[in-house]
């Protein structure tokens, strides 16, 4: 039995980047045999243990043949036959297609090395048009290794087009898009995620509500880059560039999902368009699986982020509606989460990139002293029932109403 070190911790540490995990391959061994060295057997279609002192992953050699459409349309071989050479033709891209012995020697039998040095994402086989999650893959793979400038390789993306129109991508499953997605969303680049869906036919199969932002344009005066769609990914980039987590980057995401919508007879104009994006985010949100936290905030930035933009324009009872419709008061991360959608929102546009956003802290500012309001001290003064809610509110705006619009 030999164990090689293979895919992305061996592509990163290459690169000179941190490897999070890692993963191993097993060559000339069985079952049985992992078993009886205490391995965890953990794989279901395919045997893959956890390593029972480090948890790491170890996959036993195997080679695959497509025998359905989509991504679970596969038989795997393995044994002690298949060689580590058989197992790396199997994979993806190149560059994910490298092994490492336990001395450090690299084998590298697809050209692996040479591609990561031209800085390109290249399939290793013409296999890799069985199976769509490599799609994502390769989207997700542009965004997170966009500091190094990774492109795709013309024959590449000419074959992911292929997918694309043999319908591949459309038995993609639900929670395995939402799984890159999320990774794609905390990259450094997330706007190449969904960029890279879009050459390649993709986004429209995956996310049509995305994908209809693109052409739709908007006033030059407020949006110089006129494309909502082109606005989007600038949004996204900002969302990265502020360091937003996860949750706030899949509101930003959502934020104008309603401008897609718009009938064209009202461009360049788009009223009404954050609640007539609400019920596009709880479809794709429902259709992806998204955790509750996520779609809650991104329904919520949909409807109220114009209000955001215009804090300083709002009157203090306006404020405290936005405070209680946001249910502030309850998840007061709330109000961090909603201000910095909106601000990656303001700085997503062409020439606008490093302009301040005031309206955060103000808005920040005002909450603070709505929610220092105190609730026993109301009910103290002998107010009961319903009224106690009536008095807490005007007292919350009233507080609003003495927060300076500066520091």
């Amino acid at each position: 039995m030999k164990t090689y070190l293979v895919g992305g911790a061996v592509r990163d540490a290459l690169l000179g980047r941190p490897v999070r995990e890692r993963d191993w391959v097993v060559v000339g061994s069985t079952p049985e045999a992992m078993t009886e060295q205490a391995f965890k057997p953990v794989g279901k279609d395919f045997p893959v243990f956890l390593h029972p002192e480090t948890g790491e992953e170890y996959a036993l050699a195997r080679t695959e043949r497509k025998s359905g459409r989509g991504y679970h349309g596969f038989v795997f071989h393995t044994g002690p036959d298949v060689t580590l050479e058989d197992d790396l033709q199997r994979r993806d891209f190149t560059v994910n297609a490298i092994a490492q012995t336990d001395d450090g020697t690299l084998i590298d039998p697809c050209g692996g090395q040479q591609d990561l040095d031209a800085r390109v994402l290249r399939h290793v086989s013409e296999a890799f048009a069985e199976d769509p999650v490599r799609v994502l893959r390769g989207a997700r793979f542009v965004a997170e290794l966009a500091p190094w400038d990774f492109t795709v390789a013309d024959e590449t993306l000419a074959l992911m087009r292929q997918m694309v129109e043999a319908g591949e991508v459309d038995t993609l499953q639900p929670e395995r898009v939402w799984q890159e997605t999320r990774r794609a969303l905390m990259s450094d680049a997330p706007q190449k995620f969904f960029q890279l869906l879009r050459d390649c036919g993709a986004l429209v199969r995956i996310f049509p509500e995305i994908d209809a932002l693109f052409g739709k344009p908007q006033p030059p005066k407020y949006h110089p880059e006129i494309d909502c769609g082109v606005h989007l990914m600038m949004v996204l980039e900002q969302a990265a560039r502020l360091g937003l987590d996860e949750i706030t980057r899949y509101a930003a995401l959502c934020h104008d999902l309603g401008k897609g919508v718009t009938p064209e007879h009202i461009l360049p104009s788009h009223r009404g368009h954050e609640a007539a994006g609400v019920p596009l985010v709880k479809a794709m949100s429902e259709r992806l699986g998204v955790p509750k936290n996520h779609r809650t905030l991104a329904e919520v930035v949909s409807r109220e982020h114009l209000h955001g933009h215009r804090a300083f324009e709002l009157k203090p009872t306006t404020i405290q509606s936005l405070f209680e419709r946001l249910d502030a008061y309850r998840r007061p991360e709330r109000i961090k989460q909603f201000c910095d959608a909106c601000e990656a929102d303001s700085r997503g546009r062409l020439g606008l990139e490093d302009e301040p956003y005031p309206q955060a802290d103000y808005l920040q500012r005002c909450f603070e002293a709505a929610n220092a309001v105190s609730t026993k001290a109301i009910i103290e003064r002998g107010i009961q029932g319903p009224a106690v809610g009536v008095e807490l509110a005007k007292a919350r705006t009233d507080a609003i109403s003495t927060t300076p619009k500066s520091n």
